[in-house]
């Protein structure tokens, strides 16, 4: 299998790595990118389009990132909040204020992006025809008791995220997440990465699909009494009930809800879109000045949730809007942040090395976070800076 693109002097075990993936790993078509200081690094892409397919994945190739969605919409908010317009320690109600109902008053804006609002299930979920209308996800969720005392304990909002944040920045912008997203940032800096896929750039986005390899022992694997494989299988639980807010889940495929905006689950990416994204976040990348400012950065990285997760099982640890680096999703150092999509995708910057990286994938796994094939990546790019 041709693999194609460039890598910078001395990044060459991320190609090595790359092509295990294809090798070893039942990776059917995908990319990665890397920039070091605002400087691209590494740009490679190999396999086919679709996972179902033959036609060639080309540079341009682009993908749903599933929950690596989740990083990308974070940066709204913060933004927001950079901008003076939103106080990240306001009640949710302040904004919107239909949402303080049954118990709901004590919720903060900091609370929905670091996963302490205890709405991570709907007690009725969502058909996907509701789910992509922009009214009925935010209704549900404001309708929706607390499972815990919100601020008190953390566990992962798989779905219900997307529609809460989503709300909030209509409430303060009267625009949607992609949309403000597209004008503000994406659209100027030119970045490949649409929360919302526009009719003229179908073509580019491939087709997905489930793909068998081997899985992770670590990470989300590993628990003694209870893994999240188990959890999810238990119809009561938390885990299975987070997931199945939109029920049953939508075809990822279908131009209907690629076209849609869900800011957990359906931003669709180039590799270098997704890094280049992160690049911008904390540095100069090809004259853009950087997005967040040094305090921002911090807000986004500093340890807001950690600990065993209500949802996911096992212990994670979450900034605002970022999962932190840890046993559940390494990535290179204690300060890095970022987020992963369920079945491969990866987006993280690391502000010490000065790092930005992004995989895309048309192959799913099993995996909730820590990919194997993700993984092995973040691991040659390790090696190469000696950490």
């Amino acid at each position: 299998m041709d693999v194609h693109g460039t890598v910078a002097e001395g990044f060459e075990p991320v190609r090595d790595a790359f092509v295990r993936n294809f090798a070893t790993l039942g990776d059917r078509g995908a990319a990665v990118a890397v920039y070091r200081g605002g400087r691209k690094v590494v740009d490679l892409w190999g396999g086919t389009k679709d996972v179902d397919g033959a036609a060639p994945w080309e540079r341009g190739t682009a993908q749903v990132v599933r929950s690596a969605t989740k990083g990308v919409a974070a940066a709204v908010l913060l933004l927001l909040h950079q901008r003076g317009q939103l106080d990240l320690d306001a009640p949710v109600g302040h904004y919107w204020p239909e949402f303080k109902a049954r118990g709901k008053e004590r919720v903060l804006v900091r609370h929905v992006l670091n996963h302490r609002a205890g709405l991570p299930v709907l007690d009725r979920p969502l058909t996907p025809e509701e789910a992509l209308d922009p009214l009925r996800g935010p209704e549900a969720v404001a309708a929706q008791a607390p499972v815990w005392e919100p601020g008190t304990d953390h566990g992962y909002h798989a779905l219900t995220y997307g529609w809460l944040l989503d709300e909030l920045v209509r409430r303060v912008t009267g625009q949607g997440t992609g949309e403000w997203l597209a004008s503000q940032v994406t659209g100027p800096l030119g970045l490949d990465l649409w929360l919302g896929l526009p009719e003229s750039e179908a073509g580019r986005v491939g087709r997905v699909g489930r793909v068998e390899g081997a899985e992770p022992t670590g990470g989300l694997r590993a628990r003694p009494k209870r893994s999240v494989t188990e959890a999810y299988e238990d119809p009561a639980s938390l885990t299975r009930r987070a997931f199945a807010a939109i029920s049953p889940f939508p075809d990822q495929n279908d131009p209907a809800h690629r076209a849609s905006a869900l800011p957990a689950t359906n931003a669709m990416a180039t590799a270098d879109g997704l890094a280049r994204f992160y690049a911008t976040l904390i540095g100069d990348t090809a004259g853009a000045a950087r997005l967040f400012t040094p305090e921002t950065v911090e807000a986004a990285r500093a340890e807001e949730s950690a600990g065993p997760d209500r949802v996911l099982v096992v212990g994670t640890r979450f900034g605002l809007g970022y999962m932190l680096h840890g046993s559940a999703s390494p990535f290179l150092t204690p300060g890095s942040f970022g987020h992963p999509g369920r079945g491969g995708a990866l987006g993280f910057a690391d502000p010490e090395t000065g790092i930005a990286f992004g995989y895309v994938t048309n192959g799913f796994r099993k995996t909730v976070t820590a990919d194997l094939r993700a993984q092995g990546l973040v691991r040659a790019v390790r090696r190469v800076l000696d950490l």
